[in-house]
């Protein structure tokens, strides 16, 4: 008898327990993913559902789009349950741009893409160097690594176009030593052509530039990039630089 009315009591209470607490009923809450937060707060609001709202930015989805809800649609919850959902933020994050001097347009496209940065419109400009990043704008501004722009924005790149400038300016060699001058010839895009050799030279590695052709002067400033440039040079004493 003792054990017959502990099982009876165990099953009242039981059966007591899911009728008191509604065990396995209650309101199926909707589909909220994909609608935008307006209407997802108007449907929980026509459903006596409390919500709280949070957000994070999500690239190429629409600003107030909710994206995550927690319980799941269609699980059943009671009266006045809060439901909590994400939804797309409205502002995107500054983010810093990263630095793309010198980097090349295949460099620059996977630099911006890890940064969430799209490529905008790409233009180009005479340089020696084919598809390297010469500018970066936004806005229609140059801007500089380091710079905060909105996360997602479209980024317009500016390229040399492997051709370079066809005309660059003469160099002035005259009291230059040799190696500086062979320097100057090929920072200019130029080459270096006949070395004469002026008076006893005794030291080779000591010797300055006494004269040049083509020589810059009043008329001639440029000559097209390659051009072989002559030099006479004399023993370790600088001369007077002639007037043009």
């Amino acid at each position: 008898m003792a054990i017959v009315t502990v099982i009876v009591v165990v099953l009242i209470a039981f059966y007591s327990l899911g009728y008191y607490t509604h065990h396995g009923s209650g309101i199926p809450v909707p589909k909220l993913k994909g609608q935008s937060v307006d209407k997802a707060m108007e449907l929980l609001k026509e459903q006596g559902f409390g919500y709280k709202i949070d957000s994070v930015y999500v690239q190429d989805v629409v600003p107030g789009t909710i994206v995550e809800q927690d319980p799941d649609a269609g699980t059943n919850v009671k009266e006045g349950r809060v439901i909590y959902l994400t939804m797309v933020t409205l502002l995107a994050p500054n983010i810093s741009l990263p630095d793309l001097e010198q980097a090349s347009y295949r460099e620059a496209v996977a630099t911006l893409s890890n940064y969430g940065l799209k490529i905008g419109d790409t233009t180009y400009r005479s340089d020696i160097a084919r598809d390297r990043i010469l500018e970066v704008r936004f806005g229609g501004q140059v801007i500089k690594a380091g710079t905060k722009i909105p996360k997602g924005s479209r980024i317009d790149l500016v390229l040399g176009d492997g051709e370079g400038a066809s005309e660059v300016d003469i160099p002035e060699l005259i009291n230059l030593d040799l190696d500086a001058a062979r320097f100057a010839i090929k920072g200019s895009g130029l080459t270096i052509g006949i070395i004469t050799y002026q008076g006893s030279i005794t030291d080779s590695t000591n010797v300055v530039v006494t004269a040049q052709y083509p020589m810059k002067t009043d008329s001639l400033s440029k000559t097209s990039i390659g051009t072989r440039i002559n030099v006479t040079v004399t023993q370790g004493k600088k001369a007077d630089v002639p007037a043009n």
